[in-house]
């Protein structure tokens, strides 16, 4: 009833307020049960911040318990990459970003580390944190907030250049981290954190659907959609008159670049002016020139 009662926008926000937190706790899930009690290591800010965890914890002789610090650390790091996303990148996304990195500090900090691994295999438990951390961090940032650390990195980086995505800038990441990992522990530590790694960026990616574009043809009678694609969507729109090999009956074919988080949006539109518009959705397509990669919301 409350969902039902809110304007689009304000659905938009609620929805990624929702999701933000959601992912949030399914990637210290996923960090917590699966891979910290392999001693392994995540990656990007994340695996920074373990890393300072573990020089302060064998240096300093500074340990909570069974509570992992590394949370704050990564509070810590976050605070210059928050205020890029406040002047960058706008404040709803400002907003979500700060209520996702609190949310998930608490969650890596309340819930409990298992003092014995569940999943002994370190490959097995690669896979599976992998999967689960990786989905909760693309589900973050499908919600238009992000986890902070590579995630704001990736997000910026994405809309300036094309070529970027947050999976991608988290790879590029790693090469640092788990060059100190390989320095400081043994081979096997290192091997293992990468692999982790890799099937979180590619699970984030994958879960990212923003990151994917979506060419889509439609073939209407009617008109008016072109009209209300760029004006509700601010997306532009490619049209030409063509005939069916049938009927012979003038239609009009409409092509629009989108992401895949605004089919359902596009669908709505369409089908709010001709319901029995036809239309072609193409996924995974490559873009160049002047086309506008909406990350944030």
């Amino acid at each position: 009833m409350f969902f039902s009662s809110l304007s689009p926008k304000q659905r938009h926000h609620v929805t990624g307020i929702i999701y933000s937190i959601l992912g949030a706790v399914i990637f210290a899930f996923g960090l917590n049960i699966f891979i910290i009690p392999l001693s392994l290591y995540n990656s990007g800010f994340m695996g920074v911040a373990q890393l300072i965890r573990t020089f302060i914890v064998d240096v300093f002789h500074l340990s909570l318990g069974q509570v992992d610090i590394s949370g704050f650390v990564y509070l810590l790091l976050n605070i210059p990459l928050i205020i890029l996303a406040w002047t960058k990148m706008g404040r709803g996304f400002f907003i979500r970003t700060v209520i996702t990195i609190v949310v998930q500090t608490a969650a890596m900090t309340l819930i409990p580390i298992p003092r014995t691994p569940l999943i002994e295999d370190y490959l097995t438990a690669c896979i599976i944190g992998g999967l689960v951390a990786g989905a909760g961090s693309g589900l973050v940032l499908r919600g238009s907030s992000s986890g902070g650390g590579q995630d704001i990195l990736g997000v910026y980086l994405a809309q300036r250049f094309p070529g970027f995505s947050v999976g991608k800038v988290a790879i590029i990441i790693n090469i640092f981290v788990y060059g100190v990992c390989l320095f400081l522990f043994n081979i096997e530590i290192t091997i293992y954190s990468l692999i982790y790694g890799v099937i979180y960026s590619l699970a984030c990616d994958r879960m990212h659907i923003q990151n994917i574009n979506v060419s889509v043809m439609i073939f209407t009678k009617k008109s008016g959609i072109p009209q209300a694609v760029m004006e509700q969507m601010g997306r532009g729109v490619t049209s030409w008159e063509g005939a069916g090999a049938y009927t012979n009956e003038s239609t009009q074919v409409l092509m629009v670049m989108i992401n895949k988080y605004e089919i359902h949006q596009l669908r709505q539109i369409v089908h709010s002016i001709d319901s029995q518009a036809f239309m072609i959705f193409t996924e995974g397509c490559s873009v160049t020139g002047n086309f506008e990669r909406r990350l944030t919301g």
